[in-house]
Parts: structure tokens; C-alpha cells; sequence
């Protein structure tokens, strides 16, 4: 029995030094760059991806399934906010960044990347098909010692169930023995001037000790901080929670707002001095609602894995509600403006200054501006919509509708304009010296002089002479100095950035 035992030990210790090995044949590709790299799908996420590991001097092959984007690319044209043309040129020139629809590529590759999106379904479930059709168009081409790794966000589980088991069972392999297999959550901040790709830190799970050993040797070559993890189920919740963080404290904020209104206090001063506090406190502000692939999806992705093991989240439920709702609380306020002004919703002339989910960028998706623009012109009001960075979008019935141009003419039409995004685009004085009225839903006129304005979340006085007024912004010392600073963290609104607060503020 002693004897079986050694034997036994013997055995596992030396699979366990196998497992560590083995990858390390695969490393020298790493350290010479002749390793060779494939980025599925080439979004947000993706093609930023892809430009730093081709910068890195590895050739990257990108795929993407709609034939657009990579036309685009292909004739040396960049479709992402912080990718410039002349970057893109360059790499495709040196032959380290080419793209196709064809997954036949897969099959010269040392390393797949997985950055698909992962919405959700119509009935507000998770929709990991896109994920799916990734693992079935490159499993055939997939070559022994690869390494898959799945960054798009998802459902704690994805990697092992969608990705490493499909594989295992169409190949006859395992992984990591024939093939590594890790997951590494994308971090993108969507118009960030501070981070990137690069200096953002990677968290990364591995399906087995040596698949971890080579994804962080992998990203370890070209970024600046790799933080390992136990499992990818870890590094899977890890990144729902991160931004269900933002969520559920966004929510508070947008609960907190009106109820600020009614008992005559500032709600962006109150912000402004508990920001002050330089330990145990984090800023979150108040908006027309969420937008992005984050903040509004990655919630429901951890909420509906807990469910599955008959736990309930309740505080996330509440938050997307909270959060949800915010659209429609806009609209009710700026149709009591108008009212006030004695003009009807039905045939009132509002613009939005905005459609962007957050500040400073061209991404629509689940943007909070959407709704309103939707809820308005469902109560008959004439919409026009303006935006420096989105300079058309598709209403739901297929309608394409273009930018008017940000003019005094156009605040003079309006009967009220609505301030949806934030972008520094805009020239918020002339807004104010032209508009009617104005209703600001980011604070973004903080710093405007006269104006009809009626802020978010500043106390409203009692109605006098049958008007009810705005109340005077209350003066208080450093209020320059306190204010918000612009910065993508504390402008999702209230914000996906998984947008993406994202979205409040859009971060991922």
C-alpha cells in the first residue's frame, strides 16, 4: 500500500510539473515575437486590443462578421474613438495588423482573443450567442498549444461551459495539455485621456495552473500589470462586480436626486463637499439614466447567474430599476417646465444636446438620451437632437435622423432644451444666452452666467404667482475648487462603459 501511495504521489507530482512545463515551450514566441494572434470581433474592445498587441510586434489578424467594419479597416480607416487612422496605417504597412470575416485564420495562430458582445436577450436574459457562433466558427481551425481567451463579459461559468468544454469535446482534447484555455476581463474606458489598453491592470483567470502561467506570460509581454486570479469564474465575477458597484451607488444618487429637489437642497453641492472626504468615499452623480454595454448589462449578468443557484439579488434589481426609470423622470420633469411656461408637451419644440451615452464619445448603445428622445416624441413633442460626435442615429422604426447644427438659431427654436450628454463640444453660454429655457440634466452649465436653467437635482421654489421658479444656486465657498472634474469616472451617468458610471459613464 505504501508502495501504491509513493507511486500515486509520484505520478500526480509529476503531472503537476508537466502542467507547469508544457507551456513553457510555447514562451519563446512570446519573447521573440514571432508568435502569431487572432482578435474576434473588432469593436470597442477588440481593435484596441488588437493595436496594442500589434504595437507589442506580434502580427494580429482581426475577424469581425460584419463586413463594414473591416472594409473600413481594411482601406486604412479607424471606426474607434482613440485608434487613429494614421496608427492603423502604419501597423498594416509594417504587416502586423491585417482583418477579414474569415476564421480561417485561426488556423495560423498561437493566441485567440474573444471580444464579442454579450447584450441581453429581449426578455432581459443574457444573450451569449455571440459568444457561442466565436467558439464554433474557430474550433475547426483551431491548432494544438493554442491559447483562447474569452474578454467579453459574461455570466460567471461562460469560460468553462461555453468556451473550454466545446472544445475539450469536439477536439478530444484538455486543456491545458492540448490547448490553454483563460479568461481576462476587458477594462475599457470609453474616451479616457488617462487610460488604456496598456496602463489599465489585466486581471486574468486560467482554466488550469498551466493555462494561467501562459495567458500571463502572454499579456505580461506588452502590458504594464497583470493581476492573476484563482479561476476564470473568479475573474468573471470580478468584473460584474466591478461595475455593479457603480450601479448600485449611481442608483442611490438618482433616488437621492428629487428627493433633494423637494427639501430645497443642492444635490451637486452636497456631491461637491462630500468629495471632499479623501478616504471612504468614492463620486457618483446624477443623470438622465444609464447607457453603455456596462452599467445597464453587466448588473443583470451577475444577477441572473445567483438566480440559477437560487440566490436573488435584490439590490441589484433595485438599482436597475432605480436607474431605469430615469428617462421617464426626465421627461415628466421637462413637461411640467414647459407647462409651467404655458406651453403644452403635445407640439413643444425640444431639442436634445446630446445622444451619446457619456461625455465626449459617438457610442449610442443604450444610451438614456435614446429614451427620451423616444418618450418625448411618443407625448407628440417636435424632437430635434444635436451632438457633436453622433452625427446621425436610427430611430426604432428604421427612420435615420441627422444632427441639427449646435446654433443660436437652433436654442432660439426650441421651446425647451434639454441637456442629455455633456460634451465639451458644446458652448454652454451661448446656449444659455439663446435658449428659452433650459433644462440640464448633467450640470454641465454650472459655470454659465444668466440664462433660463433649471438644473437636475437643485432645490425648486414654491410656486409664485402660479410659476414655479429656480431656485438661486447657493453660493458656497470653493465651489469652483469642488466641483467635478470631467473625467469619464465621474460622468457615467448616474453610466455602459461593462460603456463601461457609464455610462452614467460608460466605462467597461
Amino acid at each position: 500500500m505504501e508502495l501504491e501511495g509513493t507511486e500515486e504521489n509520484h505520478q500526480h507530482e509529476q503531472h503537476e510539473r508537466n502542467e507547469e512545463l508544457q507551456p513553457r515551450t510555447l514562451i519563446q514566441p512570446i519573447h521573440d515575437r514571432s508568435l502569431k494572434a487572432v482578435v474576434i470581433g473588432l469593436g470597442y474592445v477588440g481593435l484596441p486590443m488588437a493595436m496594442e498587441m500589434a504595437q507589442a510586434g506580434y502580427q494580429v489578424h482581426g475577424i469581425d462578421i460584419d463586413t463594414s467594419k473591416v472594409n473600413k479597416l481594411r482601406a486604412g480607416h479607424s471606426y474607434v474613438i482613440g485608434i487613429e487612422d494614421d496608427v492603423l496605417q502604419s501597423l498594416m504597412r509594417a504587416g502586423l495588423f491585417t482583418a477579414s470575416t474569415d476564421y480561417a485564420a485561426v488556423a495560423q495562430a498561437n493566441v485567440i482573443v474573444i471580444c464579442v458582445p454579450t447584450p441581453l436577450t429581449a426578455e432581459h436574459q443574457p444573450d451569449i450567442s455571440y459568444i457561442s457562433a466565436a467558439v464554433d466558427g474557430m474550433t475547426p481551425y483551431l491548432q494544438e498549444g493554442s491559447l483562447v481567451i474569452l474578454e467579453s463579459t459574461t455570466y460567471p461559468g461562460t469560460t468553462e461551459e461555453r468556451v473550454k468544454q466545446p472544445i475539450e469535446a469536439e477536439n478530444g482534447w484538455r486543456a491545458g495539455e492540448q490547448f490553454y484555455v483563460c479568461y481576462s476581463p476587458e477594462r475599457v474606458d470609453p474616451g479616457s485621456v488617462h487610460y488604456g489598453v496598456k496602463n489599465t491592470p489585466k486581471i486574468i483567470g486560467g482554466s488550469t495552473p498551466a493555462c494561467l502561467n501562459y495567458g500571463k506570460q502572454f499579456y505580461g509581454s506588452f502590458l504594464n500589470e497583470v493581476v492573476p486570479v484563482s479561476s476564470t469564474t473568479v475573474a468573471e465575477t470580478a468584473k460584474l462586480f466591478e461595475n455593479t458597484f457603480r450601479s448600485v451607488n449611481i442608483a442611490l444618487v438618482n433616488e437621492l436626486t428629487p428627493a433633494c429637489e423637494q427639501m430645497g437642497v443642492n444635490i451637486w453641492e452636497v456631491l461637491g463637499a462630500a468629495a471632499t472626504k479623501p478616504f471612504g468615499y468614492m463620486p457618483f452623480y446624477p443623470g438622465p439614466g444609464i447607457g453603455g454595454h456596462c452599467i445597464p448589462i453587466d448588473p443583470i449578468y451577475l444577477s441572473w447567474a445567483a438566480n440559477r443557484q437560487g440566490s436573488e439579488l435584490q439590490f441589484i434589481q433595485l438599482a436597475d430599476a432605480t436607474n431605469r426609470q430615469m428617462p421617464e423622470r426626465v421627461v415628466k420633469r421637462a413637461a411640467e417646465l414647459l407647462e409651467q411656461k404655458g406651453v403644452s408637451v403635445r407640439g413643444a419644440r425640444v431639442v436634445l444636446a446630446g445622444m451619446a451615452y457619456k461625455k465626449d464619445i459617438d457610442d449610442l448603445r443604450e444610451s438614456p438620451a435614446l429614451d427620451v428622445f423616444r418618450l418625448l416624441s411618443a407625448a407628440g413633442a417636435e424632437v430635434v437632437f444635436t451632438d457633436p460626435m453622433v452625427p446621425v442615429f436610427r430611430k426604432d422604426d428604421g427612420t435615420v435622423l441627422h444632427a441639427s447644427p449646435a446654433v443660436p438659431e437652433l436654442w432660439a427654436w426650441a421651446d425647451l432644451v434639454i441637456i442629455t450628454t455633456d460634451h465639451s463640444g458644446f458652448n454652454y453660454q451661448e446656449m444659455a444666452d439663446h435658449a428659452k429655457l433650459i433644462f440640464d440634466t448633467r450640470n454641465a452649465t454650472a459655470d454659465c452666467q444668466g440664462g433660463n436653467i433649471v438644473v437636475l437635482g437643485q432645490p425648486v421654489r414654491p410656486e409664485v404667482n402660479g410659476v414655479r421658479e429656480q431656485q438661486e444656486i447657493v453660493a458656497w465657498v470653493g465651489q469652483k475648487e469642488t466641483a467635478v472634474e470631467d473625467t469619464a469616472a465621474h460622468h457615467e451617468v448616474a453610466i455602459d462603459p461593462d460603456k463601461d458610471q457609464g455610462d452614467a459613464h460608460g466605462k467597461s
